[in-house]
């Protein structure tokens, strides 16, 4: 539960969570990565693997196992949170440098604007046939939204999320319901082509999902107080991403077997239309739309972090005022309801491309930082250092930069999206193990590296 003067309005941004400022409880942390997870940009995922060809029992295999892969990554990061008491990419400089650490940031700017701008499509619409609006009004609405929740920050996200999962609940039970008595999952169920390609998309689909919440998920874990269990924090969040993005993928999966090609470019039209029509459709535009806030919002308020990390780094310190922080998140909002309103129309090859693409970049630095965290400094950092310069992190670590920039090099000869195919894709049958490679390779080379280096031999303490 939060203190009694805990203020609603969050005060604190990328500094560090003091002892008498720590709260919450795990539940929390369940219900937030639950409810951000069971949402139509999940259920669009889902569905890709069978869109993009794969059937429907291997499709779902592939997903589970793409789940638990990437949420275990994912979950590993959250672990961090109450431990420093600081966000997620704060800690980077440890493994890339106080300047070298604005590389993957930005990377990860672009991610997150990405992902806003493709939510806020799917958003768009559902608020535009609840509210009998154009869809591009619809975007504008749905971004005034996550501008108040953004700028409200910590508290008011976590609450979003207590109750867009009992929205959510709610909802895919019905749908779920409805699907089961509309057509005969049995039978789709029996048909099992399997091809090595459609079961390691749908595993990469999963996994990319689950990844790409890395590099904020500490964001939302570091008000807990520092002694909270970390194979517990690990469960909560892990658990509730899993469970979350695998039920919306299957919704997704199993309305998309069931279309007959129905689906694609109509996405919330027709898995409304599986409810019915009149209140119960509007109902769920209104879950739709808002299940998008606390997803939109975490990514959002991620971009707002990483910004205040980017220019802390090269400012010397770590406050953001209130003011520079509504300035920061009016631009990121604004930024991704453009790509919102000039990319509508081309939404679901784009966005396969897009999530496809950002193993690249995300999970070398994912495996950079786990090992670092885990295998090297084993939590021990020097917090103030983090803010400085001359410090002992220094302004650029070649042993991180050099582990990153292997690690997305070497994805590109197994890379195999619409931007870009690797020579040796090919060879294996069409199946892109890029993101494989790319967690292996530079967690090997990282360690191997870090392990030449003196580790800190100082506790965390506050900034």
């Amino acid at each position: 539960m939060p203190k009694a003067n805990t203020p609603l309005i969050e005060r604190r941004s990328i500094d560090f969570i003091p002892k008498t400022e720590r709260h919450g409880r795990l539940y929390s942390q369940f219900t937030l990565w639950l409810g951000a997870n069971l949402q139509i940009t999940a259920i669009v995922t889902g569905a890709l693997a069978v869109v993009l060809g794969g059937d429907v029992f291997w499709s779902l295999i592939g997903l589970f196992i793409g789940q638990l892969l990437g949420g275990g990554v994912m979950a590993l990061h959250a672990v961090q949170g109450p431990r420093l008491g600081l966000p997620q990419m704060i800690s980077s400089r440890v493994q890339f440098g106080v300047y070298g650490a604005a590389i993957p940031i930005v990377l990860v700017c672009l991610m997150y604007l990405g992902f806003t701008a493709t939510g806020t499509v799917l958003s768009g619409q559902a608020i535009a046939q609840l509210a009998g609006i154009s869809d591009s009004a619809g975007i504008l609405v749905f971004a005034t939204c996550i501008v108040v929740a953004t700028v409200l920050g910590y508290r008011v996200i976590h609450w979003v999320g207590r109750l867009a999962s009992v929205l959510g609940i709610l909802a895919f039970c019905y749908l779920f319901a409805r699907l089961i008595s509309l057509g005969d999952l049995g039978a789709l169920l029996q048909i099992r082509h399997f091809s090595w390609a459609s079961f390691l998309l749908a595993v990469s689909l999963a996994a990319s999902w689950q990844i790409a919440y890395g590099p904020y998920v500490a964001d939302y874990s570091r008000y807990l107080p520092s002694a909270t269990s970390s194979w517990k924090t690990f469960a909560a969040v892990g658990a509730g991403s899993i469970l979350g993005a695998q039920a919306a993928m299957i919704l997704g999966v199993l309305a998309a077997a069931l279309a007959n090609g129905q689906f694609a470019g109509r996405e919330v039209a027709y898995i409304v239309g599986l409810g019915g029509s009149g209140v119960t459709a509007a109902l769920l535009y209104f879950s739709i739309a808002f299940g998008k806030i606390t997803i939109s919002t975490l990514n959002s308020y991620g971009s707002f972090m990483c910004i205040a990390t980017v220019i802390s780094g090269f400012r010397g310190h770590l406050e953001v005022s209130r003011l520079q922080r509504l300035f920061f998140v009016l631009a990121i909002v604004g930024a991704a309801t453009l790509v919102a309103l000039l990319g509508q129309r081309e939404f679901l090859g784009a966005f396969k491309s897009f999530i496809l693409f950002l193993l690249t970049f995300f999970t070398p630095w994912s495996a950079v930082n786990l090992v670092d965290y885990y295998a090297v400094n084993h939590g021990r950092y020097d917090l103030a250092a983090l803010a400085d310069p001359d410090g002992r992190y220094g302004r650029w670590n070649r042993a991180g930069l050099l582990a990153y920039g292997v690690g997305v090099l070497i994805q590109l000869p197994f890379l195999s999206t619409k931007l870009y195919t690797g020579p040796l894709v090919a060879h294996l049958g069409g199946v892109d193990i890029s993101w494989i490679i790319g967690l292996l390779v530079p967690a090997v080379l990282y360690y191997l590296l870090a392990r030449r280096q003196p580790l800190p031999n100082t506790r965390p303490a506050a900034i």
